[in-house]
């Protein structure tokens, strides 16, 4: 009896490490760091909630758990997007 070969990967989006120092993910064969400098919201996040991430209508990452949205975009220029935390923001 001879088994079938690997089928194609057919999750474009993984959360491949999380550490003390931020989280990486791989999304579309390109990975990328999320340090919790600039995103604080998964700091102190479980790691059930960080592994719950959603792609949604294929530019979104979504992680409903934590109320968090990041568009692919400001991973791609940082620049562009300036993320402001309000919940830890000087008042």
């Amino acid at each position: 009896m001879t088994s079938l070969g690997l089928g194609k990967d057919i999750s474009p989006l993984e959360i491949t490490n999380i550490s003390r120092h931020g989280i990486w993910l791989i999304l579309h064969d390109k990975e990328y760091y999320l340090p919790y400098k600039k995103y604080p919201w998964f700091r102190n996040a479980r790691i059930s909630e960080i592994i719950d991430v959603e792609l949604l209508h294929g530019f979104h990452l979504y992680w409903p758990e934590l109320d968090v949205d990041l568009e692919i975009a400001s991973l791609e220029d940082p620049s562009q997007f300036p993320l402001i935390d309000t919940q830890t923001r000087d008042n």
